[in-house]
Formats: C-alpha cells, structure tokens, sequence
C-alpha cells in the first residue's frame, strides 16, 4: 500500500484528508512542515499534499528543501491552496511541484489527482528503469571494447568497480567529503566510472599491448588518453544532452591522472581544484595496478601497494582520501579475492 503524507496546520483538511484517502492508502497527517521532516528522516512517502499557507515554514520553503534533498527530491508533492493566483500557481510549478488541489476539497476530486499523480510518477519510475538498464548496457559494452584491446589489464573495470564502492562507503562512514557524496547517487557513480580508460580507445594497439616498458615519447601518447575520453564523452553529451551521468564519466575519465601536487595529466589540476571523482579514482586505479601482473612487472603484494600509495599521500593523492583508503585497505585485500 502507498504512502500519502498530508501536511496541513488545518485539523479540518487533515481529518478530511484522511476521511477520503485511508481505505486507498497508508495516510499519515502531520500540522506543520516540521512535523514531515522529521518523520522524513524514517519514512519516505510515494506523494505529500503540502499547504501552501502553514505558519514558521510555509509550503514553499518546504518545496525547496525537500527539492535540495536526494533522498527526497523525487518525491511527488502536490500543493493544498484556499487561493486561486495563477502566480503562485506558476511558482508552484517551477520550484517542482507536480499538480494544486484547491481547498476545500471534495474526496473525488482529491482521490481521482492523487491516483492520476501516482501512476504518472510509477511510470516515470519504469521508462527511467528502462534507460538506466539501456545506458548500463551501451557503458559495459563500450569499457569492455577498451579493456579487451588491453591484454595486460583484464578484470580491471570489474575490480575498480569493487574499490570505488568500498572507498565511497568508508568516505560517507567516516565524513570524509560527505557534504559532496550526499548529493551522488552512488550506483549511478561507480557506473559512469566504468568509462574511466574510455580514452584508451584512441591509442595505437602497439602502445596498449606493448610487452615491455614505454619509450619516453609512447608514454606522452598514453597519457593522451584523458584528455580523449573527455573529448569522446563531451561528443556523446553533444549529441544526446547533458545528464548526471555523463557529467560524472567525463570527470573521471578526464582527471583520474591529476595529482594533488598539481603535477598529474592532463591539466595539471592541484588540490581540491582536482573533482572528488578524480581523487578516488586516483588511488583506486593504481592500487589495481600495483597488485596486477604486467607484461613489464611483476604483482606487488597488498602490503607493499598500500605502502606505495601512502608514501605518495599529499603530493600524488587526496591525503584524506588516502588515510580512508589505508583504514580500510582489508576491504580491498578480500574483495581483490573474490573477483
């Protein structure tokens, strides 16, 4: 059964409400926007009617937050109204709001809206389902081209994959840059980091599966792979409009090379002017390396990885990000096991 709140400081609407909904749906009124934010905190509802007119927070201010909020902002809210201005109307609608009601209203008009809105935002849910399944399967096709060229770097997306989860989980734990994670949607994330080495589909196969070390001038090639994932990347936002995850794929595919000390590729980017996405994947990538068997080295052991990675915290890597890391380095020892 769905969940409908009703946020009004009237107890006649709420009891009205209430009267007409509660045999259709799970109904919970509250009188004021503060009473829904905190109940917000352990119920998310598929709609909220929202008054307009509420004393110390009105239905606006509450709009805004709940449209700051990730965790909320997909939450349909139509708005309950005693006044017919087509301002607020077209206020209403621009900060989000999906439909009014206005008061007083009669139970058929408010079941037959809130049943309308319901199936709408359940069919939004599907197609949105569906493109994600689609654009999940053009990312994995695409990353496997790039990694099947690469004989010496198998499984590497699959276990970058694994470690940036782990990272970003541990991060969130322990409020490391947690004020910048809140707002990701962590499965959308680690999907478009998949595309990080998508730049590597421009590189001569003699580079990519040479066997032995690069010679000074086919490691300047290599390096050009970032810039060319964000060239490819910003042709495919061209073509089809800017969205989240696109956002995403090209920060990680254009600044996963960047240094802390500013002395990374391609833009030599330093510090936090570095994206967040770069420096996780920055450890991530190369820890992957470090344990992997190359055609030029040998595996390091996790042990002497780790070492690795810390005795470059603060010039190569996010020190914070590496402390994170070294914290929870068994993590990424048993999940490198299970891939």
């Amino acid at each position: 059964m769905k969940t409908i709140f009703v946020v009004d400081d009237s107890d006649t609407n709420l009891s009205m409400a209430e009267e007409a909904l509660d045999k259709l749906y799970r109904v919970m009124t509250m009188p004021s926007a503060a009473k829904m934010f905190s109940l917000l905190e352990k119920i998310i509802p598929d709609l909220i009617l929202l008054d307009i007119e509420m004393p110390e927070m009105d239905g606006f201010e509450a709009l805004s937050r709940l449209k700051a909020e990730s965790l909320w902002v997909n939450i349909p809210v139509v708005f309950l109204t005693g006044r017919t201005d087509a301002t607020v109307e077209v206020h209403g609608f621009e900060m989000g709001a999906m439909d009014f009601i206005t008061k007083p209203f009669s139970a058929p008009v408010l079941i037959n809206r809130i049943k309308t809105h319901l199936e709408i935002d359940e069919l939004i849910r599907e197609r949105t389902a569906q493109l994600n399944r689609l654009q999940n399967s053009i990312i994995s096709v695409l990353a496997n081209i790039v990694e099947n060229r690469d004989k010496g770097t198998g499984g590497h997306i699959e276990r970058t994959s694994a470690y940036i989860k782990i990272l970003i989980n541990e991060m969130q734990k322990r409020g490391v840059y947690a004020d910048v994670i809140s707002s990701w949607d962590i499965e959308k994330m680690i999907s478009s980091a998949r595309m990080h080495d998508l730049g590597k589909i421009s590189i001569t196969d003699l580079i990519i599966n040479k066997p032995g070390k690069l010679t000074d001038t086919e490691y300047e090639i290599m390096k050009t792979h970032a810039e060319e994932g964000e060239r490819i990347i910003d042709q495919i936002i061209a073509r089809t409009g800017e969205g989240e995850f696109l956002r995403n794929a090209r920060l990680f595919a254009g600044s996963h090379h960047e240094r802390w000390d500013g002395r990374g590729y391609p833009h030599s980017l330093r510090g936090e002017d570095i994206p967040l996405q770069g420096r996780i994947m920055a450890i991530v990538d190369v820890y992957d390396a470090l344990v992997s068997e190359r055609t030029y080295k040998k595996a390091f052991t996790d042990e002497e990885a780790v070492q690795i990675i810390m005795e470059n915290a603060g010039t190569h890597y996010d020190p914070k990000i590496a402390e994170v890391f070294f914290e929870a380095k068994d993590l990424f020892k048993e999940a490198r096991k299970r891939i």
